[in-house]
């Protein structure tokens, strides 16, 4: 008989961090609007044992014009959330989603009124 492998769960420390349901459905939300405006084309998403990450991309063929990451180790410092431009900037930091999405918001929002 083979031996059994504990699936890790929410209460484990040893697993990979990911994104909660509401949190990926805010950005999702976001990228979806930016793809019906014509900015982006292409997503990818990165779980690592210290951080998760969504990248959005122009075209394919690019590095992101923007990455949102989630670090719950600097929950207690500067936030856990972080929005990084394309050569790796932190453009915002802060301990909720919806502030850290603001500034692509706004674009949007210039995006669309053109």
């Amino acid at each position: 008989m083979g031996t059994i492998t504990p699936f890790p769960g929410p209460g484990r420390r040893d697993g990979q961090v990911g994104f909660e349901r509401t949190e990926l459905m805010r950005i999702l939300d976001l990228y979806g609007r930016m793809v019906a405006a014509g900015h982006w084309r292409d997503y990818a998403m990165n779980f690592d044992r210290d951080a998760a990450s969504f990248s959005a991309f122009r075209r394919t063929a690019e590095r992101p014009e923007y990455r949102i990451e989630k670090r719950p180790a600097l929950r207690n410092r500067q936030g856990m959330w972080a929005l990084l431009n394309e050569t790796g900037m932190v453009l915002k930091r802060g301990h909720e989603l919806g502030p850290v999405l603001a500034p692509v918001e706004r674009r949007l929002v210039k995006l669309v009124g053109d």
